[in-house]
């Protein structure tokens, strides 16, 4: 049973969340340090096969009145280049927020926001992931 991988994609770091087996619980997996996309695209490679992913959970910065804003450029180009680089479906995730809910519990559980920046990365993907996940359980649920 495969796993999806969510990536919070930034210029400097890259948030990476992984679901359980049963797609149903998002976990912070780990933060890549950004030396070039070639690396990068390497680097999530090689998590799509240790993990066996069936699907990758982009997060989408949209700014809060709904338009596009230079990240959101910067992400797409990204989308476009996995999907250039992989095989599997890719889905864009609004992630408006992620990162703010990131960094208040990561707070709230003790931790100095300043001095984990590593952490606030993936937990926003983990947050974004289990948006995801919620959403489609949820509607696989409406449908039945």
């Amino acid at each position: 049973m495969g796993r999806f991988l969510a990536i919070d994609y930034g210029l400097k770091r890259v948030g990476l969340a992984i679901s359980d087996p049963s797609k149903k619980i998002a976990k912070a997996y780990k933060t890549l340090s950004i030396d070039s996309v070639d690396v990068l695209l390497s680097h999530i490679k090689n998590e799509i096969k240790i993990n066996s992913v069936e699907k990758i959970i982009l997060g989408l910065p949209i700014g809060m009145n709904g338009k596009n804003t230079s990240q959101t450029k910067l992400v797409l180009k990204f989308n476009d280049e996995l999907k250039s680089y992989f095989s599997i479906p890719i889905v864009l995730e609004d992630e408006r927020l992620t990162s703010v809910h990131a960094k208040k519990s990561l707070v709230f559980q003790g931790f100095k926001s300043t001095s984990n920046k590593e952490n606030i990365d993936s937990t926003a993907a983990a947050l974004l992931l289990q948006n995801y996940l919620n959403r489609s359980i949820f509607n696989a649920s409406k449908s039945k």
